[in-house]
């Protein structure tokens, strides 16, 4: 195992939801890594030091040794795999393929409330107008899921906590801090996944004005 510490990638307002999903698995692990911000505004993850090392050139991007990768659930993969005494993924192998389906779906859908609710309301606080009809629906369609996975199980996804469940709180908080009606289980819900130590140690990073 290469000793020298892992380095994540992230954006310097520490906003990005992919971000979090990486920064939670690393305390999770208990793995020590430094955080290095690139200003996504000033476009330097275009820089060439950093397109050499990210394929995508997005943050984050996880540099362990000679290695480097980038994409959120490819690098949480990627840590499960090489460090897999502390898992962030279940066991069972369906239950760990449905936790990737809602990261895949995560990442892949809900694209209007995405535009219409970004991390700026769940980490600076910032509240948007009334949704849309198309992100109500999306919100509708979010909602149902939610609700349909937390059958019989409310407080984790697959009967314990995974990284999945930060995912899916994150998308639910989009909502629920800016006033939003989300059903009151699923606001507990998000509210018990935000509570867990390694989320509040990035909600409460010092993060720079707008």
């Amino acid at each position: 195992m290469n000793p020298r510490p892992l380095r994540l990638y992230v954006d310097h307002l520490y906003v990005s939801p992919y971000a979090l999903s990486v920064f939670v698995t690393l305390r999770e692990k208990g793995l020590a890594f430094d955080m290095l911000t690139l200003d996504l505004d000033a476009a330097q993850q275009q820089a060439a030091d950093f397109a050499h090392l990210s394929l995508t050139r997005r943050v984050p991007t996880l540099v362990d040794g000679d290695f480097a990768l980038s994409e959120s659930s490819a690098i949480t993969e990627y840590l499960d795999d090489v460090h897999p005494q502390t898992t962030v993924y279940p066991a069972d192998p369906r239950q760990r393929a449905r936790a990737r389906q809602v990261q895949a779906w995560l990442r892949s859908d809900l694209l209007p409330i995405r535009q219409e609710r970004s991390t700026l309301v769940v980490f600076y606080g910032q509240k948007m107008p009334p949704l849309s009809p198309v992100a109500e629906a999306a919100a509708a369609k979010l909602i149902s899921a939610a609700q349909t996975l937390l059958a019989g199980n409310a407080a984790h996804l697959f009967g314990e906590w995974s990284i999945a469940d930060v995912d899916l709180a994150l998308m639910l908080n989009r909502l629920i801090l800016n006033g939003d009606k989300v059903p009151a289980e699923l606001v507990t819900y998000a509210q018990r996944q935000w509570q867990r130590p390694s989320v509040q140690a990035w909600v409460n990073l010092q993060r720079p004005g707008l």
